[in-house]
Formats: structure tokens, C-alpha cells, sequence
């Protein structure tokens, strides 16, 4: 995956139990922002998350994902990664 161009997408909300993820490229390696709620207690397990779908995906160019967090239960986390991701690499921004 070739990203010369800046792109940002996003997937989820910031309603309560959800997160709002938001993918945004190149970037120098991969970084994971995590800020919300959950973040104090849980920071460490959801960037584990974010990465293990990330490398699920193939995703081995740098990229920015930040993550608001509502409460959101780690399923809802994953699949909002992998939506914004998708949408990120097909160019499908939102």
C-alpha cells in the first residue's frame, strides 16, 4: 500500500458505549492517540487492540489512528478500527 497523498477517514461516533476513530496518513510509523473515558483505565489493552487489527489488515505503512473512546466495549473498538482503516486504504473517506 503506496499512501502519497494526505487522506483522513473516520468510523463511529462519540455517543455513549462507541468511539470515534479516525485514520489519517503517512505518517512516520504507526501512532495510536487514545483519549476519552476509558483511556486512564484501559490505554494499554486498547492500543493492543488497535494494533492487532491493524496487523490483521496488512497495515505495514505509518499511519495516525486516534481513538475517542465513549465506553465503547472492545468489539466495537475493533470494528470501528477496521472500518476506517478499509475506508482509509480504499480511499473511501467519510
Amino acid at each position: 500500500m503506496t499512501m502519497l497523498d494526505s487522506r483522513t477517514a473516520q468510523a463511529g461516533t462519540l455517543e455513549s458505549m462507541d468511539c470515534l476513530v479516525t485514520v489519517t496518513g503517512p505518517a512516520d510509523g504507526r501512532v495510536i492517540e487514545i483519549s476519552g473515558s476509558s483511556a486512564p483505565r484501559f490505554k494499554i489493552s486498547m492500543e493492543r487492540r488497535v494494533n492487532d487489527v491493524l496487523d490483521s489488515l496488512g497495515c505495514d505503512s505509518g499511519v495516525r489512528v486516534a481513538v475517542q473512546d465513549n465506553g465503547a466495549l472492545d468489539i466495537v473498538l475493533g470494528a470501528r478500527v477496521e472500518a476506517a482503516f478499509v475506508r482509509y486504504r480504499e480511499g473511501d473517506v467519510r
